[in-house]
């Protein structure tokens, strides 16, 4: 049994070209409110694109960025709420329907649970397995919007949910670096997820809000609206692309091109620049701004075209008065948030870290959003009877009931 009494909450990204580790407690005397009080971090060389291609690599950037965490903590680190990533995550809506045989017809947890049940019977591919279930609405003999139908009475129980499913290979090589590692997966979630619970505000969640995690190797997408999941996505274009493309255009080295996106990338050409120069091993390179600045556009542009399509496909381009989050090491680039509000049509924004107290400003840069999501959840995720009464568990809802019947032990 777990007790919230001095207990530590963790959360571990495992990103493409890191591995950050964070460890937070309930702060004494408050209800619920988490203090952090550790936090590591270690370059990852075993990924491409979120998924695991070397599995002794990214054990030892779990080792490592969890060593250091323990070290400025003072605690020891066994498990951890992780987080999954890659461009084999896909979401689909579902749809269950169960009739309600009691003779008062009124609606039970029992019933909730069969209906989400009746959403997951879905054909899958054997390589596929689902990782996290979403109950997005429920219907009740026609009524529908219905947030939580327990207490009603009715015939006809309906949910739209949404499913996000992962290849079962990429899972179990994820679940194999961490046993390496020592360490146990207390829960999986998408990368959006943690990185929405670490920003967002309950009246953005209501609103209607797009999470935009802009990582190495990826982007994840997450859009909440009512309160709910509706639709989660990976694009498999990120940080890493846009060094790839600065080498090519430039005609220089990779070590070069990613100093050069460090200090010099930009969405913002006020005329001031005309030439930049990066030092790197003794050397100076000189390149010409306007030639940065016109491929960073070009690979943003095409990044903010694929997500827009993603909108598109749930009728919310240009229809989510809550805007855009920028999260992720990438939603530094200066301008981005501007950049973004012209091509998309919306709000934009780069997220700030919400209701979490201790050593936040060491974790402020927008590539912590996600490892301190994923820590809030660690916390969240406990049974709710050992919850302390929060703000933070006024969330509870986003995060599905079925949630721990999909996590891998």
């Amino acid at each position: 049994m777990h007790e919230t009494q001095n207990q530590c909450f963790v959360g571990l990204d495992i990103g493409t070209s890191y591995v950050r580790c964070v460890v937070g407690m309930i702060e004494p005397g408050t209800s619920g409110h988490l203090s952090i009080i550790g936090h590591g971090s270690a370059k990852n060389s075993g990924m491409r694109k979120g998924t695991v291609v070397h599995i002794d690599d990214v054990a030892n950037a779990i080792i490592q960025a969890v060593t250091e965490t323990e070290r400025i903590s003072g605690q020891r680190i066994r498990k951890a709420t992780v987080n999954v990533n890659g461009s084999h995550m896909l979401g689909f809506n579902s749809r269950g329907v169960i009739a309600i045989s009691a003779a008062n017809r009124e609606i039970t947890d029992e019933d909730r649970i069969r209906v989400e049940e009746a959403a997951t019977v879905v054909s899958l591919p054997a390589n596929r397995e689902i990782v996290q279930f979403f109950a997005k609405s429920y219907s009740l003999d026609g009524q529908t919007n219905i947030k939580d139908p327990v207490g009603m009475h009715g015939i006809r129980l309906e949910v739209d949910a949404h499913i996000v499913t992962a290849a079962s290979p990429n899972l179990r090589n994820l679940a194999q670096a961490l046993e390496k590692a020592e360490i146990s997966p207390s829960n999986y979630t998408v990368s959006s997820l943690a990185s929405a619970e670490a920003v967002l505000t309950r009246q953005q969640k209501e609103a209607g809000t797009l999470i935009m995690d802009i990582g190495s190797g990826t982007t994840n997408l997450i859009v909440v609206e009512d309160g709910e999941i509706q639709h989660v996505a990976v694009i498999p274009v990120g940080g890493t692309n846009l060094t790839n493309d600065l080498a090519i255009g430039l005609k220089t080295d990779l070590d070069v091109a990613e100093k050069v996106k460090l200090e010099h990338a930009s969405l913002i050409d006020d005329g001031t620049k005309s030439t930049i120069s990066v030092r790197l091993n003794k050397q100076t390179y000189p390149f010409d701004f306007s030639d940065v600045f016109l491929i960073t556009e070009a690979r943003i542009e095409e990044l903010l075209e694929l997500v827009d399509k993603e909108l598109t496909k749930i009728k919310r381009s240009r229809k989510l008065p809550g805007g855009v989050v920028l999260t992720g090491g990438s939603a530094r680039l200066p301008g981005l948030a501007e950049f973004t509000r012209d091509k998309l049509q919306l709000p934009a924004r780069t997220g700030k870290i919400q209701n979490v107290g201790g050593l936040v400003d060491t974790v402020e840069s927008p590539e912590y959003c996600t490892v301190v999501g994923l820590m809030i959840l660690d916390m969240l995720l406990l049974p709710s009877t050992q919850l302390p009464q929060s703000g933070l568990n006024q969330t509870l809802n986003m995060v599905d009931r079925l949630f721990k019947r999909f996590k891998k032990t």
